[in-house]
């Protein structure tokens, strides 16, 4: 009878909740323990009841909506949830790199049942521990390396999970001009917004900016601070640390650092989003609201973006203010990649005035944007693929033709289609035609100088290349709308620019 009492005293009923409560107890309340004497009532009853994953989700996040304040106490359950982390592992990449552990997605699904009840069950009783992630790096287009990460299978759904859940809250949070790593976010959307904000606005000057190492230097103390001011559940803040504290391993060494968030991990770019939400995001549109006389336009992708400035004097105070923003949190600006120029519909004309020459140009995911022309003579900005892009893919492309030296035509055929139809579907923006084709162009030269060095002997005609180009390499075409087109059709019913 003493044990039954000290057992009841152990387990946990939920607390009174609030009179403005929006959501049910069990979503907004923290549990307090249970006064002696009174009945014991199983936990796990409590949490069968409770409603599916999804519509668990759902209903987080039409209360996250509904106030833009309310601290979330009792969200774990929807992480530990199996059908939530099974469609987390499908949606897995299935060829993906294993972790520290050797883990496949593969090998993980023969006994997924087994396997996802037995980590959900770790995750509901808190023995879920975060492993380091191992280390690797991919070519960047500069040349240099970039490091990644490669969780473990276990951490990786984990994580999607967790990232699922807090998509709900912070999705009714992040602002219009936000796109990267977005749900039914693209490059695209992002590029038409700023497209269409630099063609219709009155933007005269524009602030082409990149944050140095922003995953590297993300302060831990900050981000938890920025997490907790939605997410009151510190079984789920305690995961997240778990991750952000696992570290790197390189070379059989264990590596832990203060700041940063490992890249490759699903949960690293809505940790990213965070963080510059409220550093970053809410910061210009108060500054905007409240300091800008003249048209601002503001575009961000994850730690890239791009602000235009109807004035000049406001956009040289906006660059000398946002350094000091940034400091104050650990961050700075790439200095190689922030430039200010004079950029828009009048810029030509001005620059052309006083002798200066034609506006200068600025990278921005992946597209150089200069100032144009359309055929009736109005203003529009031109989209053409980065030259340093374009350089770097055929030199990948150059590299895996001799690897593939004696592989049979079709093989290779095969190969540079894919490459062609890949770089097509992004890069196939209205008016980056020419650049399509000389991109075409340039995989035949290669075909043709690796197919000459299969043999001293054998010739290999143009006119044999051209039936090879036309058989395995389809003309290029536009497979984008344009900019004005696609951004009335995803915001119709509403802006998705706030």
């Amino acid at each position: 009878m003493t044990h039954d009492r000290e057992k009841s005293d152990r387990m946990v009923v939920p607390a009174k909740p609030p009179n403005n409560a929006t959501e049910p107890a069990a979503e907004v309340v923290e549990g307090s323990k249970r006064t002696k004497g009174n009945s014991p009532e199983s936990h796990d009853d409590r949490t069968q009841r409770r409603m599916p994953s999804s519509d668990g989700i759902e209903r987080v996040r039409q209360a996250a909506k509904r106030d833009r304040k309310q601290r979330f106490t009792a969200l774990l359950h929807h992480v530990y949830d199996v059908g939530c982390l099974r469609a987390a592992y499908f949606a897995l990449k299935r060829d993906a790199a294993a972790g520290i552990d050797g883990e496949t997605w593969r090998h993980y699904g023969e006994a997924l049942e087994t396997n996802l009840r037995d980590l959900a069950a770790r995750i509901k009783r808190g023995a879920f521990r975060a492993s380091p992630v191992r280390r690797a790096y991919i070519p960047k287009a500069d040349g240099r390396q970039r490091p990644l990460g490669v969780p473990t299978l276990e951490d990786k759904i984990a994580q999607r999970a967790v990232v699922e859940v807090l998509n709900a809250i912070y999705e009714q949070d992040f602002l219009g001009f936000s796109y990267g790593f977005r749900p039914r976010r693209s490059p695209h959307q992002a590029l038409d917004a700023l497209t269409v904000g630099i063609e219709t606005r009155r933007v005269n000057w524009v602030l082409d900016a990149d944050i140095r190492g922003c995953f590297d230097t993300l302060d831990h103390g900050w981000l938890i601070r920025f997490i907790e001011h939605r997410v009151a559940d510190r079984r789920v803040v305690r995961l997240i640390q778990r991750w952000l504290r696992a570290g790197v391993l390189e070379e059989g060494q264990r590596m832990r650092s203060e700041a940063g968030t490992v890249q490759g991990g699903s949960i690293s770019p809505l940790l990213a989003n965070i963080y510059l939400h409220y550093v970053f995001d809410l910061w210009v549109q108060r500054w905007r609201q409240t300091q800008a006389h003249g048209g601002v336009v503001v575009v961000r992708f994850a730690d890239d973006f791009v602000v235009g400035f109807q004035h000049q004097e406001e956009a040289e105070r906006f660059l000398a203010e946002l350094p000091e923003r940034f400091a104050r949190f650990g961050l700075a600006l790439h200095p190689d990649k922030t430039r200010l120029i004079e950029f828009g519909r009048y810029a030509d004309r001005n620059r052309r005035d006083r002798g200066d020459g034609k506006p200068d140009t600025f990278n921005f995911l992946g597209f150089t944007h200069s100032c144009s022309k359309t055929r009736k003579g109005g203003f529009t900005v031109l989209r053409q693929t980065m030259r340093r892009r374009w350089q770097a893919k055929l030199s990948e492309v150059r590299t895996e033709l001799r690897r593939r030296l004696h592989a049979s035509i079709p093989e290779q055929g095969a190969y540079l289609r894919s490459v062609l139809v890949g770089h097509v579907r992004y890069y196939g923006v209205p008016r980056n035609g020419p650049s399509l084709m000389a991109f075409r162009s340039a995989l035949g030269r290669l075909w043709h100088a690796a197919l000459r060095r299969r043999s001293q002997t054998a010739r290999l005609t143009w006119a044999r290349l051209a039936r090879l180009t036309a058989r395995w390499l389809p003309l290029p075409h536009i497979c984008h709308p344009y900019p004005d087109q696609r951004l009335a059709w995803t915001t119709q019913g509403g802006s998705r620019m706030r």
